[in-house]
């Protein structure tokens, strides 16, 4: 496993480690941008936090396409799309599925699950080779305090079991320099993804800007540190089929929301 200690070498090494290859300033609207989709190579799903709709952002001609209501005001985190379906995950565990979301008239349902605002529902990726949607939790577990869990929700059964798919070990020595903090604060997921080449599960941290790697088992096989200038608030990441890995970042008062193409280079030189 990896970890990157904050020096001038280690910066040196992000760098290449993390490199931006293009960069999209995103409208007013999404300055609370809290989770995105890859669609098409022209198309981004995007979610905001305060706003029950999803929208719909033209990569190619960086314009808003499309914005499509499902819900009232609520604390959307997350948005993963599966063919014509969206899902959207509510902080408070409650799952949104939007069906034909391109249609004139989308079928909108709502389900529960076991996972409440404790739990704190960040992350929603969909797996092709489980058929499961991952779920990732920013808060506390009731009764592991040494790992956070990663959910599944089955969108055929539209069940999610109580017990997690994955757990992210908060023990791991890759998160020393954060013991010191309470130990469900080490790492605190604001989106979750997976990578269709090899398998691999990404994290993003909602508090520090930094990126978990584990791989299908749980196993964890690195944390990089984010540039904060570039990464101020990582709250969305996805992969297009080839691999290409974009992470949205939520704006601020000096800056706008903004969505990055980014190169990856996670092996150690």
């Amino acid at each position: 496993m990896t970890s990157i200690k904050k020096d001038s070498s280690a910066q040196d090494f992000l760098k290449d480690v993390v490199k931006i290859t293009r960069t999209w300033e995103l409208p007013a609207i999404l300055k609370e941008i809290s989770g995105i989709d890859y669609i098409d190579s022209s198309h981004i799903v995007c979610i905001q936090d305060e706003v029950g709709s999803i929208y719909i952002y033209n990569i190619t001609t960086n314009t808003l396409e499309a914005e499509i209501p499902f819900g009232p005001p609520g604390d959307y985190e997350a948005v993963s799309v599966i063919k014509d379906i969206v899902y959207v995950a509510c902080a408070d565990g409650r799952l949104y599925e939007i069906s034909n979301y391109n249609s004139a008239k989308p079928t909108v349902k709502e389900y529960g699950t076991h996972l409440t605002v404790k739990q704190n529902i960040e992350g929603l990726s969909y797996d092709p080779k489980s058929k499961l949607l991952l779920v990732a939790i920013k808060g506390k577990e009731d009764d592991n305090p040494v790992f956070k869990g990663i959910y599944s929700f089955d969108p055929s059964t539209k069940k999610m079991p109580v017990k997690p798919v994955l757990q992210i070990d908060l023990q791991d020595p890759v998160f020393v320099k954060n013991w010191g903090k309470k130990l469900q604060s080490v790492i605190q997921p604001s989106e979750i993804a997976i990578n269709p080449l090899t398998g691999d599960i990404y994290i993003t941290d909602a508090v520090r800007p930094q990126l978990l790697i584990m791989d299908r088992s749980g196993n964890i096989k690195g944390l990089y540190p984010l540039n904060k200038t570039d990464f101020p608030q990582p709250e969305g990441i996805t992969f297009s089929p080839a691999g290409e890995c974009y992470i949205s970042n939520e704006g601020n008062k000096q800056q706008p929301a903004t969505l990055l193409l980014v190169s990856l280079k996670l092996t150690p030189q």
